[in-house]
């Protein structure tokens, strides 16, 4: 069996927490609802909230009393579709945290387009582009093997002549981020950064630090998807 809570949760907003739930638990004609409807109010964290009206409560609970329907039944896959939309950032590391611990015991399926929110939660991703998909492993395999562009952070003690550092060869585009600071995008398999530190000495500039910059999972997505 499936549980499901949409983006926009259709709760009724004039119903108490536990009446919500119990008319949720008929629906499913579940014999003796009563326990497994106080478990869910436990489970998603709404013990002090259960007697109030729906629509008295925060963005927030309105999403846990929506996490208690989708489970009442006790799926074993459970579906969200933006769970955290619109939540404030305390209402989010909640909800986050609740959908961790749900994900111990159940398969979670969830459909977002916030890719930090993928990296809190998730240990397999799917990225789709145009209904084929793009890309399927664990968010560090993704991250690892998705990008084409390796991208070095260099600073140097002076500024550097932008058009010089594009000669370099491999460098596929640089961007000037301030204080001296470059980041230099290489599609090249091949370490550019002797080439760096060569460009460096034939220019009369000190290179100050320099690292290979991660690629995030935004940056990975974009290109995907692009």
């Amino acid at each position: 069996s499936v549980g499901y809570l949409p983006e926009n949760n259709p709760l009724y907003h004039d119903m108490y927490v536990k009446e919500y739930l119990m008319f949720v638990a008929g629906m499913y004609k579940m014999k003796n609802s009563g326990p497994r409807v106080e478990e869910m109010i436990g489970v998603t964290g709404l013990d002090n909230e259960y007697k109030k009206k729906i629509g008295a409560l925060s963005k927030g609970y309105k999403q846990r009393v929506g996490l208690a329907q989708a489970l009442i039944h006790d799926p074993k896959v459970l579906i969200l579709d933006e769970p955290t939309s619109g939540l404030d950032p305390n209402q989010l590391v909640e909800i986050r945290s609740l959908i961790l611990e749900i994900g111990k015991e159940k398969t979670v399926m969830l459909s977002t387009h916030i890719m930090q929110e993928v990296e809190s939660v998730c240990d397999r991703i799917i990225i789709i582009k145009e209904g084929k998909i793009v890309a399927d492993d664990s968010v560090g395999e993704i991250k690892k093997g998705a990008g084409k562009l390796r991208t070095i952070m260099v600073e140097f003690d002076k500024n550097a002549v932008i058009e010089d550092l594009k000669k370099i060869k491999g460098v596929e585009d640089t961007k000037d981020i301030g204080d001296n600071k470059w980041l230099i995008s290489t599609s090249e398999s091949e370490d550019i950064r002797p080439a760096i530190f060569q460009f460096a000495v034939d220019s009369g500039l000190s290179v100050l630090t320099m690292n290979e910059q991660e690629q995030s999972l935004e940056d990975v997505f974009k290109e995907l998807t692009n």
